[in-house]
Parts: structure tokens; C-alpha cells; sequence
């Protein structure tokens, strides 16, 4: 089948637009996805100026949203018409996946950023020429073939140029502190950064009954939106020092649980000064940076924690639908942060993230495609 994805043929160079790629058929297991958008992740951008690489050529984008076109063979709970948000493959047999934690499936990386299916095959090829993909799936795509361990079903009704985000940068910060902090009614975080992940991580705390939910940026707009969402407090690290204002409003203490969404080295070292005695410090951005801490003053005497989260140590299939129903209730209101672009305005979608002028860009595949 051929199709239109959107190339970056080498590293660093910008998208294109291309037509007449050859895509993987249907296995057994997989379904055909008819793209209707996707969200526009850093780790996108990571892996096409070569922080990360999958290899090149390469079609990106892992925060997809579609309906299901056909099904292989052996596909169960998956029909033609589904709607369904993309995430990523974990294959479901090794211990850790049978311990429920598929985000650290023993071979997350040979399935995910090798640049090829989980089967290792080409999903994508030009000219007889392999092109790779990324999270076995490639988002970028008017059409792409996934495994059903690939797919989240959703209802019908449920606007689908929303959603793609929820498979990567949503469920990345709410799972943070959902599934890996476990923020209890009454703890308190701080949110260091508040682009799409570090405001689902801020929303999470909200939801988690935390007393004192601080956000820490830049950026005013942003903290007045991290305000709208349910921050308690904001802090611009511009004007105040963040750890010093962070004590001050803990008493003196600091906060149970901080995360950092920034990447930048004095920034995480920040956010673990700003903790508790006992407290943790989530690291969750792709980063080429490193971190030097004292393991003496900043962890041992304190008896802080640094810990490393992949991608909200989701279940995806389980935290979607429940950040769904949040978001049904009101209490997670993740599209405040999107804007929507054209497939073909990738290249300024892209530029729009990387600046900071949109939090999430959201490209529209299917222009056609209507809620209903």
C-alpha cells in the first residue's frame, strides 16, 4: 500500500512531505490504522536532530490517532471502525511485562527504537530503500500498520484530533506521579517545567489530593495556565530562586515529590534541593545532559531519591481510558494546552514546540475527519 508520511531523511534536517511509500501489509496480530492526527512530542524532535537516533531516513511522530481500516487474522477486541490512540509496544510475555510494568518490557528498545517492526521487518520502505519508524508505529503517516499491543480502544464519540497526546506526553507526566511516585491526599509537589508533560504531572498531583501543587517555568503564560489547571502556587525561576521560595512555602522543609520535565542539569539539580527529607525526585525528560549531585548533602543525609520514569510506568490500556474519565469529569482538561496545524505545517508545528509558543502542537492528518 502506498501512502504520505512526513521524512526527516537525515539528522537535523527538517520534515518532508512525502508520497509513494511502500507500507508493511497487515500480519496477523496487526492493525491498520486510518490516521486522523498526532501530537508533536521533544522526543520527535530528539530523535531528528540525532539526540537519539532510530536511524535515517526515519518517519517520526509516536502520539497517533486513527480508526482501524483492517485487522490481522489473529487480532482479538479490535474491529474495522475502532477508534484508537497509539502508544507503544511492549510485547506482554517477558517477566516484567508479566509483572505489569511494560514500560520496562526487557526489549522496550529493540521494539520501539530500533528503527524496525517488532518482527523486524521494514514497516516502511522508498524505492526498495528501508525507511524506519519509531515506537512500531510512526504517527506522521496518513496511514500506518500497528500491533494490537500498539492500540488503545476508545468510544466513538470522543474527539479523535484531541487524543493522540494522551499515548506519549499526558500519560508520561500523570503516570509519573499516578504510578511511580504514588502521591498520596495531603503530600505536596513541584512541577519544574510546565510544557505538556509537566502540566499532566501537575494535574495528576491535583487529582492525588496533594495540598500544595507548585509549578515552577519561565514562562508567565504558562504559569498562568498551570494557575487555570489547579497549581496552588507558581514560582518564576527568573525573578525568585525556585528552592528557596519552595521552603518557604513548606514551611522550611520542601516538598514530598518534585519533577522534572526540563532536561537542564541545574534545573534538576533544583528540584532535588527543593525536596523533603525522604523525598523523591522524578527525572522524566529526554536529555543529552548530565546531572552532578553530592551524594553526601543532596541524597545520604536526607535520605533523598533520584529516580529515572519511562514514559509514566504506564499500562497504556489502563491509564488512557482513566485519564479519559477524567478528563471527562473536568478534572484533567489536557486539551487547554493544544493547538492544531496542518499535516503539511509540520515543520512550523515543530518550531512552535521547540520555542515554547505552543505547549502541544497537534497535527490534523485527516482534515476531513469530523467529531461526532
Amino acid at each position: 500500500m502506498k501512502i504520505k508520511a512526513a521524512v526527516v531523511k537525515k539528522m537535523g534536517d527538517p520534515f518532508e512531505i512525502e508520497d509513494n511509500i511502500d507500507l508493511h501489509e497487515v500480519g496477523p496480530t496487526d492493525l491498520q490504522i486510518h490516521m486522523v492526527a498526532s501530537g508533536i512530542c521533544h522526543s520527535d524532535e530528539a530523535l531528528r536532530k540525532g539526540d537519539s537516533s532510530v536511524g535515517y531516513p526515519v518517519i517520526l511522530g509516536h502520539e497517533g490517532s486513527g480508526i482501524v481500516e483492517k485487522v490481522g487474522d489473529q487480532v482479538k477486541n479490535f474491529s474495522v471502525g475502532d477508534h484508537v490512540i497509539l502508544s507503544f509496544y511492549a510485547d506482554g510475555i517477558c517477566d516484567n511485562c508479566l509483572k505489569g510494568i511494560p514500560t520496562q518490557c526487557r526489549h522496550y528498545s529493540d521494539y520501539n527504537l530500533s528503527g524496525v517492526r517488532a518482527d523486524g521487518d521494514d514497516h516502511f520502505q522508498k524505492d526498495g530503500h528501508r525507511i524506519c519508524d519509531m515506537f512500531n508505529q510512526s504517527s506522521f503517516t496518513t496511514t500506518t500498520v500497528v500491533d494490537q499491543r500498539n492500540a488503545v480502544k476508545i468510544a466513538d464519540s470522543i474527539d479523535l484530533r484531541k487524543v493522540g497526546p494522551l499515548g506519549c506526553g499526558y500519560v508520561t507526566g500523570s503516570g509519573t506521579v499516578f504510578n511511580t511516585l504514588k502521591a498520596r491526599p495531603g503530600d505536596t509537589i513541584a512541577v519544574f517545567g510546565t510544557g505538556a508533560v509537566g502540566l499532566a504531572a501537575m494535574m495528576a498531583g491535583v487529582i492525588s489530593g496533594c495540598t500544595k501543587v507548585i509549578a515552577v517555568d519561565v514562562v508567565p503564560e504558562r504559569l498562568e495556565l498551570a494557575k487555570e489547571l489547579g497549581a496552588t502556587h507558581t514560582i518564576n525561576s527568573k525573578e525568585e530562586d525556585p528552592v528557596a521560595k519552595i521552603k518557604e512555602l513548606t514551611g522550611g522543609y520542601g516538598v514530598d515529590w518534585t519533577v522534572d520535565t526540563t532536561g537542564v542539569s541545574g534545573v534538576i539539580k533544583n528540584a532535588v534541593e527543593a525536596l523533603a527529607q525522604g523525598g523523591t525526585c522524578a527525572a522524566i525528560a529526554v536529555t543529552a545532559q548530565n546531572l552532578t549531585i553530592s551524594t553526601w548533602n543532596d541524597l545520604c543525609v536526607d535520605d533523598r531519591k533520584v529516580v529515572g520514569v519511562n514514559m509514566g510506568d504506564a499500562i497504556p490500556q489502563v491509564d488512557i481510558p482513566r485519564l479519559l474519565e477524567f478528563y471527562q469529569l473536568g478534572k484533567f482538561p489536557f486539551d487547554k494546552t493544544e493547538k492544531f496545524y496542518q499535516f503539511e505545517d509540520i515543520n512550523q508545528a515543530n518550531a512552535d514546540s521547540i520555542s515554547g509558543k505552543t505547549i502541544k502542537p497537534v497535527l490534523i492528518i485527516d482534515p476531513d475527519y469530523k467529531p461526532e
